[in-house]
């Protein structure tokens, strides 16, 4: 369920930026600060555990930014 809706959320950055490039700055900077509040609470758990728990969050926080930066760089390669 939860990788459904990162995918989602990837999709929509990546038209997003795509469509709107300066517009779509402040959704991913959301979706980055959400996600890194995830990742900082998972982390807080010890040792081992807490990577654990925060790895999902800090690849899905990558994601969002490769598929935003992605979108934005289609754009500038358009010819028009």
């Amino acid at each position: 369920m939860i990788v459904v809706g990162i995918i989602a959320v990837c999709a929509v950055l990546a038209v997003l930026a795509f469509f709107l490039p300066r517009l779509s700055r402040h959704p991913e900077r959301g979706t980055q600060r959400t996600l890194g509040l995830g990742s900082r609470a998972g982390g807080k758990a010890p040792g081992i555990l807490g990577r654990l728990l925060s790895k999902p969050f800090h690849s899905s926080s990558r994601a969002v930014s490769r598929s935003s930066s992605a979108g934005r760089r289609a754009r500038w390669r358009l010819p028009f």
